[in-house]
């Protein structure tokens, strides 16, 4: 436990300066675009005057220096304030709480089924190396690995709800439908089947990678030679010992592909109009919403490094060598 919360003080206080570098650049990268939130309104309902376009930017701070501008946003944050939305007039962080759960849900799902068939096809493939098993594995991985995400998800879309129309197209749930209880919950889980699908499929591929590589390698270490010089069965010997082995990389390979997975339940929200993070996200960028975008920024950094914190902690549990040698409070 003192080991555990030596690493969460640690990793806390590393991911201060990771938090304001991301704020800075982002903000600085968002003012060097042409064009603000005030232009696409004005552009929205048909033009206005200079009189409007200056009365607008007045009331949004907008008409502030880029410095005064970034000095008052970050003074924002630390009251975890995240500023006024131009494009939706809703504060921006009851926007990001509204949206949240439906991407965290995704990315959640996505990353348990990826990580469990992943590991346990890794396994079936590293068990016996260059077998049959283990050449057709590794040459489906490939090949999913390689597929875009977009792609991926307009082929399922096609061949299961389209062609089979086993499974809805698009959105969360169906509109209106007055469900409650159980029978919502299954409603949401047969929209959310072919987008965490498409999201695990990917993903898959890469751990079952991953977890195959790591028992290639870990046969050749001397803890196995010995357990295999003492008669142990093989299927123990890969199930205690190589694999085992081999789950610390795929663990860290995890907390790596957080960030790419919440980048990729963009292109999936997009595909399958789901209103998550990622289709608010697209709704900030087409409608120059700098505090939206802002918003969401900060939030997905944040997530990302809680995603780590829990890594590590992981980490540290299957590896006591994590954190030992770290001073105590």
């Amino acid at each position: 436990m003192n080991r555990a919360l030596r690493l969460i003080r640690r990793r806390a206080i590393s991911s201060i300066p990771v938090l304001l570098i991301v704020v800075v650049l982002t903000f600085l990268l968002l003012e060097s675009a042409s064009g603000d939130a005030v232009d696409a309104y004005l552009l929205s309902i048909g033009g206005g005057d200079a009189t409007v376009a200056q009365a607008l930017r007045q009331a949004y701070g907008l008409d502030q220096s880029m410095f005064a501008r970034l000095w008052l946003y970050a003074s924002s944050l630390a009251r975890l304030d995240l500023g006024w939305s131009v494009a939706f007039g809703r504060p921006v962080l009851d926007l990001i709480l509204e949206r949240l759960p439906n991407t965290l849900f995704l990315m959640g799902s996505a990353t348990v089924l990826s990580f469990g068939l992943g590991s346990a096809l890794g396994i079936v493939a590293g068990a016996k190396p260059e077998s049959l098993a283990d050449r057709t594995l590794s040459t489906v991985s490939l090949v999913l690995y390689a597929i875009p995400s977009f792609w991926l998800g307009l082929v399922l879309s096609i061949i299961f709800a389209v062609q089979l129309r086993w499974l809805p197209t698009s959105g969360i749930e169906t509109i209106a439908s007055g469900r409650t209880g159980l029978d919502r919950a299954g409603d949401i889980a047969t929209h959310l089947v072919l987008p965490v699908g498409t999201l695990a499929l990917i993903y898959m591929a890469l751990f079952l990678r991953v977890m195959r590589a790591g028992m290639t390698e870990a046969w050749t270490l001397d803890f196995v030679l010995f357990a295999r010089s003492k008669g142990l069965s093989r299927t123990r010997i890969v199930l205690r010992h190589v694999a085992r082995n081999a789950l610390l990389p795929l663990v860290t390979m995890l907390g790596l592909q957080s960030a790419a997975m919440l980048g990729g339940s963009v292109v999936i929200e997009s595909i399958f109009a789901i209103p998550g993070f990622g289709r608010l996200a697209q709704e900030a960028v087409s409608g120059r919403d700098a505090p939206l975008l802002m918003g969401i920024i900060v939030v997905s950094a944040v997530l990302v490094i809680c995603v780590n914190l829990v890594i590590d902690i992981i980490y540290a549990a299957l590896d006591p060598r994590v954190g030992a040698s770290e001073p105590g409070p």
